[in-house]
């Protein structure tokens, strides 16, 4: 039997979390860490993928004691570690589901409040591949240009947060949602950015006191 600490410190789930985050982790080696340890003549990999074969990950958040405790190799304090994890995991995580941003007047409506702002805001939504909200950050505050908002400040916190896409966004005190030349110029510098990435610009959304404007919907894109 292959132990853990036999394989190299780049294939073990502890160290690929400290090293990649969770993201980076397939479900096996998630629950690998949960359990901790394996049984006589199996590692822990080995039981983690033997669980997820029999009982399907989907399923683990909603299985009882006795279904766990049935499962050879999981014993009782194992079988108390899945069910408290998943139970505390919906507890924290109840009513405070991720956003989910599938068109441009999502954004429009989760930005109210820079709608009437006096500068310039300018945004970012880090997304994953499912259009769920990782992170966003106000990048600059203040006349937007191609050299205020540097490629740079834009993609490495996508690169830290495993973002697979990533929604711009910022607002236009005059009122009127219609693109700059420096917003025009900024929009292709940071998509060319993102390509280079393998990070998708889905849009970019002005946004203005009574409306807005997708630079996707108008083509610019």
């Amino acid at each position: 039997m292959l132990r853990i600490k036999d394989l190299p410190s780049f294939e073990r789930p502890r160290e690929k979390l400290i090293w990649y985050g969770p993201d980076g982790l397939s479900n096996s080696e998630l629950l690998a860490i949960l359990l901790r340890s394996g049984n006589k003549g199996e590692n822990v990999i080995s039981l983690s993928n033997r669980v997820l074969k029999r009982y399907k990950a989907e399923n683990l958040p909603v299985l009882t004691y006795g279904e766990l405790k049935s499962c050879p190799g999981l014993g009782a304090a194992k079988a108390c570690e899945i069910i408290a994890c998943f139970e505390l995991g919906k507890r924290l995580l109840k009513g405070k589901a991720a956003g989910l941003y599938l068109k441009p007047e999502d954004v429009w409506q989760e930005l109210k409040d820079i709608r009437e702002h006096k500068k310039e805001h300018f945004i970012i939504f880090y997304l994953d591949s499912r259009n769920q909200e990782i992170k966003r950050e106000i990048i600059s505050v203040g006349s937007l240009n191609a050299n205020l908002v540097h490629p740079r400040e834009v993609f490495e916190p996508a690169v830290k947060h495993l973002a697979a896409q990533v929604i711009l966004a910022h607002n236009h005190p005059s009122g009127n949602p219609e693109p700059s030349e420096d917003d025009l110029t900024l929009n292709r510098r940071l998509v060319e950015a993102g390509q280079i990435l393998g990070i998708e610009v889905v849009d970019h959304i002005i946004i203005a006191r009574n409306g807005f404007l997708s630079f996707k919907e108008k083509g610019l894109m």
